[in-house]
């Protein structure tokens, strides 16, 4: 029986963060300036993207709005397969 609750480490959170770092610099923002957008402290978006801290659901869709990116885009992509149950 697989974890319902995976690792930060699992390559479905590693394609998420790699995902918003990209969106990050396609909206040519630094962490801070993306602090500063989502009104949170700049640490929030570092640890974020250096995989000491998850997103939940409502906080990813926030999040993506600060990017100014669709979190559909996301959902609809080509996430790495998890068919191995």
């Amino acid at each position: 029986m697989r974890k319902f609750r995976q690792s930060i480490y699992e390559s479905e959170q590693v394609y998420l963060k790699k995902w918003l770092v990209l969106k990050r610099h396609e909206a040519k923002l630094t962490q801070r300036e993306l602090a500063v957008k989502l009104q949170v402290v700049h640490s929030l978006v570092g640890k974020i993207e250096k995989d000491e801290r998850r997103l939940d659901v409502i906080e990813f869709i926030t999040y993506c709005k600060g990017l100014n990116a669709d979190p559909c885009e996301l959902l609809s992509s080509a996430l790495p397969d998890q068919t191995n149950t």
